[in-house]
């Protein structure tokens, strides 16, 4: 029977968008940032404020409404009433119209839209520092089911050659090569390395887990254990300060934050001067008009805005202060963290040397145990010298990955990573 072609490149087809699906759900590192960056529920609502601040400028700019005031006086004692007339006759009545506007000062609404504006530029740079710290956040985690990963498989590399030994050994002690105490204890390691082996897989599954919730995803992921980190890193102290300085969110939002209480400054000086109300009168006084001109103004003897202004001083004084507690916060976390990466990168060196070395002594180890050299105890001290290699050389490969992002942090080049 043939297959219509139609059908086979139906197939061929879903296949494929299937391969991709599967692919997509394959995070590295700078994928997990990059699906943070997008679907994070906590940046989501972070952008609001954005929005919010931008509102803000909308109404800086906009200018005092007019003001309409109507005053209607009726006589009541008829006796007064104009003759031939009754009660709702215009002679018997007072009406006053009055229209009126607040003048703002040039300066005081050039201050406004100027503190609206700055403002605005704050809440992008908050923004960024929110990205930054979140980042970190998501990158360790990232790590954290790494290492879950890798654990387990490792422990199912161990669980796989025990279990092939056991399979041997149990084909010896049927042809009488070895004693029962050592398939015994064959099995009774694989049934250890089993009972791990199912508590690192709830440990995977709850890290994953985690991890999802703060990528903001529902479907099923995976991470990318192969992957590194492909942002390079300058090499000396000084180029990462540089990094630091021009990139560190929190360093621009400390130096927003002076701009702002500059502007806050200018504007609070400029309400100190009154704004007049302005506008024109229109009375009608028992049907003989009136037209007259309207003005009020405060007379400034007793509030000036001081408290105002004196406050406005005191917040860039202390503005000031953060920008010099940020730039030494980051020239100390800068140096902390590089020479935690190159120790780290050292260690990392070494253990990979150690890492060989374990490999062929088990190698060495379990061969001459089968061809019986050796005992059953040094294969399972071999084993378990490997295995404990092997995790030892994990952790130590996480501290210099964890290391490595500490320094992405503390540069402000994570956000650089996530684009």
């Amino acid at each position: 029977m043939r297959v219509p072609a139609i059908f086979v490149l139906c197939m061929l087809c879903g296949l494929s968008i299937a391969q991709k699906s599967v692919a997509q759900n394959t995070l590295s590192l700078q994928k997990a940032l990059q699906q943070a960056r997008s679907s994070n529920p906590v940046l989501k609502a972070e952008q609001y404020n954005m929005n919010i601040a931008e509102s803000d400028i909308i109404t800086a700019k906009l200018r005092p409404n007019l003001t309409l005031n109507n005053q209607t006086l009726q006589l009541v004692n008829q006796d007064h009433f104009a003759q031939n007339t009754n009660w709702g006759n215009s002679k018997n009545q007072q009406v006053w119209w009055q229209l009126t506007k607040t003048f703002q000062l040039p300066s005081q609404r050039h201050y406004k839209v100027g503190y609206a504006q700055q403002s605005y530029l704050l809440s992008q740079k908050n923004y960024t520092e929110t990205e930054r710290n979140l980042f970190h956040g998501v990158a360790n985690k990232w790590l954290e089911v790494w290492i879950a990963q890798k654990q387990l498989d490792i422990l199912l590399l161990a669980n796989k050659n025990i279990d092939s030994l056991a399979h041997i050994n149990k084909l010896r002690y049927e042809k009488q090569v070895i004693t029962q105490s050592d398939l015994l204890r064959t099995q009774l390691l694989a049934d250890q390395y089993e009972i791990q082996i199912e508590t690192a897989e709830r440990n995977y599954n709850n890290e994953l887990k985690r991890l999802k919730l703060q990528l903001g995803v529902a479907d099923s992921i995976t991470i990318d254990t192969s992957s590194n980190v492909i942002l390079s890193l300058p090499a000396q102290l000084d180029s990462l300060l540089k990094e630091a300085y021009a990139k560190r969110a929190d360093l621009q939002v400390a130096q927003g934050n002076i701009e702002l209480a500059n502007t806050n400054m200018k504007l609070q000086k400029s309400l100190a001067l009154p704004q007049p109300e302005l506008g024109m009168i229109y009375n009608p006084q028992n049907t003989i008009p009136y037209v007259g001109f309207y003005g009020t103004i405060d007379l400034p003897f007793f509030a000036r805005n001081q408290g105002e202004i004196k406050k406005s001083l005191y917040l860039k004084a202390q503005t000031q202060q953060n920008l010099t507690l940020v730039e030494k916060t980051i020239e100390t976390e800068v140096s902390n963290a590089y020479n935690s990466y190159l120790t780290q990168q050292k260690n990392i060196e070494h253990y990979k040397k150690i890492l060989v070395q374990s490999e062929r002594i088990l190698s060495s180890v379990r061969y001459a145990y089968l061809k019986g050299g050796t005992t059953i105890i040094d294969l399972l001290e071999a084993q378990r010298s490997w295995l404990d290699t092997r995790q030892q050389y994990y952790d130590t490969e996480m501290e210099y990955r964890k290391a490595t992002i500490e320094l992405l942090f503390v540069t402000g080049l994570i956000n650089q990573l996530a684009q």
